[in-house]
């Protein structure tokens, strides 16, 4: 599967000769960045909530990855949602960018794939936006915990959604079924 943490190891063994060793910087040079994405992805694969699958397109592109997320509790159980998730070349000094790509009614992300999670953000007003000691592991726990136990209506992205919430709580879990059955399966 990481293709990319193979090619890491292999550049180990060229370090012995000088002109292997050249040959390595101009072919094979592998950035900070990489070398980060091999060991957090290795890490994220063992520890991943039971409701999350991640799935690389390109095994050779680690900064590229897009997740499932199957909730089986709440107003989202039985729905399939999809995130796109590209990390910066300045990554861990910056977060991820993550965009929602499956159309849902939820009062942290609009319906046009944007999501309000303060750790996704490079300075959050709360303290607990995006810092260098955060891994990807975080950021798909807290996309996960989207879906349950982060789930706030007070201080929504989507103003639409939260105030159907608040305004008739069936009639918004209908709405969320009906979303889930056109555009989560």
């Amino acid at each position: 599967m990481l293709m990319l943490a193979s090619k890491l190891k292999g550049d180990d063994g060229l370090k012995g000769s000088r002109t292997a060793a050249t040959a390595s910087d101009t072919t094979r040079r592998v950035s900070v960045t990489d070398k980060l994405l091999v060991k957090e992805i290795a890490e994220l694969e063992a520890n991943l909530p039971c409701t999350c699958k991640v799935h690389f397109p390109d095994p050779n592109k680690l900064h590229c990855f897009q997740l499932t997320v199957t909730p089986d509790e709440g107003y989202y159980m039985g729905g399939k949602f999809q995130f796109e998730t590209e990390v910066p070349d300045a990554y861990n000094m910056v977060p991820p960018k993550v965009k929602y790509l499956t159309k849902i009614w939820h009062p942290s992300i609009t319906e046009t794939g944007e999501i309000c999670l303060s750790l996704l953000r490079e300075h959050s007003m709360d303290g607990s936006g995006w810092a260098p000691t955060r891994t990807l592991k975080d950021v798909i726990w807290g996309l996960n915990s989207l879906f349950t136990d982060l789930l706030n209506f007070d201080d929504p992205l989507n103003i639409e959604a939260a105030e159907h919430h608040l305004r008739d709580k069936e009639d918004f879990r209908n709405k969320v079924d009906d979303y889930i059955q056109r555009y989560a399966r």
